[in-house]
């Protein structure tokens, strides 16, 4: 019975009932929407003005990539900046699990035209077609890695500082 007096208090105290009668959660950060491919998440950033936010990763065997999700993309502060910033668009270099030859060859194709060194690494973009409509032309605006030397469990701080920075090269598309 105590358990129950328990759930209840904690259910009632966590959501928050709105005028319209919904149950809503309380501060629960909105969830991140990564992009696999590269023209959809074009297509966003060309509508919200947006520049790309490319994540390149080898999701299944890359330590740091991992750090980075955990430690910097999983934090609501981070998720709170990108959904405001940027538009991701995650470009994965598996070796466990097979993605589609088209997704083979975009992610091969960036990673050259970037010249990534190693994962992690974040470019920040903006695409625009060519003059003659044939083909996409692409402004980098800067790119980073993991943060360097950040206070111990405050990664995501010193990300955004290296990421708004990247973001002040920011041109209008």
């Amino acid at each position: 019975m105590k358990n129950i007096i328990l759930l209840f208090s904690f259910i009632v105290f966590t959501l928050n009932l709105s005028a319209q009668g919904e149950i809503k959660p309380v501060n629960l950060p909105v969830e991140l929407t990564w992009h696999t491919d590269l023209i959809k998440a074009n297509d966003v950033s060309k509508a919200t003005n947006k520049p790309i936010f490319a994540f390149f990763t080898g999701s299944d065997w890359c330590g740091w990539c991992k750090r980075m999700q955990s430690n910097v993309f999983a934090k609501p502060d981070f998720i709170k900046w990108a959904n405001e910033n940027v538009v991701l668009l995650e470009l994965d270099f598996p070796r466990n699990k097979t993605l589609s030859t088209e997704l083979q060859t975009q992610n091969n194709n960036l990673k050259q035209q970037f010249q990534v060194p190693g994962f992690p690494t974040i470019w920040m973009f903006n695409m625009n077609k060519s003059s003659d409509g044939t083909k996409y032309e692409i402004q980098a605006l800067g790119s980073c890695g993991y943060p360097q030397d950040p206070e111990p469990g405050k990664e995501e701080v010193k990300f955004i500082e290296t990421a708004n920075a990247i973001l002040k090269n920011k041109v209008a598309k």
